[in-house]
C-alpha cells in the first residue's frame, strides 16, 4: 500500500453527484479537507452531508464525480480507504450489556491489536472514562456513550474519522463533553471531518467551514473568512442577557462544585 503525501489534502471531492431515483442530493460537491484539521460540512437536515459522508466511507457509490480519502480512491481502492478511516454515526454503535472497557477490548481484538487491554486503558484514559470503565454502559450519560463511541474508532489510530451529527440527541452539558473529545482529535494529529446542522458546533469546533446547500458546497472558508461577505455590523451597547444554555451550565456547574 502506497503511502500518500503529507502535502496532499486527506480528504479531496470534486464534482460528487448521487440520486435517488427521481431525487438529486448531490448536484457536484467539491471539498478538501487538510491533514490534521477539522473540516464541519454544515447544512439543514436532507442536505446531503451523510450522503457525502456515506461515499467517502465507501458505504455508498457514487454516480459521478470523485474522491480520495487518504490518497486512495474510493471508488477504485476501498480496502485502503476502509483501513484509513474511522466512521462515527449519529448515534452510539455501543454495547450496553457490556462494560465500557469490554466494549474497547472487543473492538481491538476484532482489529487484531496486540495488548488489547492496553490499548482499552489508555483510551479509557484519553477520555476520561477510566473511574467509569467497568460499569456497564447501560449506566452511561448520553455524552459517556458518545464519547466511548469515539475512543472505539479510534482502536487502530485511523488517520481520518468521520463524525456524522455527533451530538445528535445529546443535552448542552453532553455536547461541551464531545466538543472536547473532538478538538483533542485534531490536536493529536487526527484529520476530522465532521457533519451537522448546528452553527455553534461549526463555529466552536471547525478550522473552516462548508456549507452544504442544494446538492452544493455554496461557500468554504474560515470562521473569519465567512463573517468577512456580510456587511460591516453597526456598533450598538446592548446589556447581553444570558442565554437557556448560560443558565444551565452555571446551575449544573455550581451543582457539582458543591456534591
Amino acid at each position: 500500500m502506497t503511502s500518500p503525501s503529507s502535502a496532499d489534502p486527506a480528504v479531496r471531492v470534486r464534482g460528487l453527484e448521487k440520486s435517488f431515483k427521481d431525487v438529486t442530493v448531490l448536484r457536484g460537491v467539491d471539498l478538501d479537507v487538510a491533514r490534521g484539521s477539522i473540516v464541519a460540512l454544515l447544512g439543514p437536515n436532507g442536505a446531503g452531508k451523510t450522503t457525502v459522508v456515506r461515499i467517502l466511507s465507501t458505504l455508498l457509490r457514487a454516480d459521478a464525480g470523485t474522491a480520495t480519502v487518504n490518497g486512495f480512491d474510493v471508488a477504485t481502492r476501498p480496502a485502503d480507504v476502509r483501513e484509513s478511516i474511522s466512521l462515527t454515526g449519529q448515534f452510539a454503535a455501543v454495547d450496553g450489556l457490556l462494560s465500557g472497557r469490554e466494549n474497547l477490548v472487543l473492538i481491538a481484538r476484532l482489529r487484531h491489536l496486540e495488548a488489547p487491554g492496553v490499548v482499552a486503558d489508555e483510551l479509557l484514559d484519553r477520555f476520561a472514562l477510566t473511574e467509569a470503565a467497568r460499569r456497564r454502559v447501560s449506566t452511561y450519560s448520553g455524552g459517556m456513550r458518545r464519547r466511548l463511541d469515539i475512543a472505539m474508532s479510534l482502536i487502530g489510530d485511523p488517520p481520518v474519522v468521520f463524525l456524522d451529527e455527533p451530538t445528535t440527541g445529546l443535552d448542552p452539558q453532553a455536547r461541551l463533553e464531545v466538543w472536547r473529545s473532538v478538538r483533542e482529535l485534531a490536536g493529536q494529529g487526527t484529520t476530522v471531518l465532521l457533519t451537522t446542522q448546528h452553527l455553534e458546533e461549526a463555529e466552536h469546533l471547525a478550522d473552516r467551514i462548508a456549507i452544504l446547500h442544494e446538492g452544493r458546497i455554496i461557500v468554504d472558508g474560515t470562521l473569519a473568512e465567512l463573517k468577512a461577505m456580510l456587511p460591516p455590523a453597526t456598533v450598538e451597547y446592548v446589556e447581553k442577557q444570558p442565554t437557556l444554555e448560560d443558565v444551565f451550565l452555571a446551575i449544573v456547574t455550581a451543582g457539582q462544585d458543591e456534591s
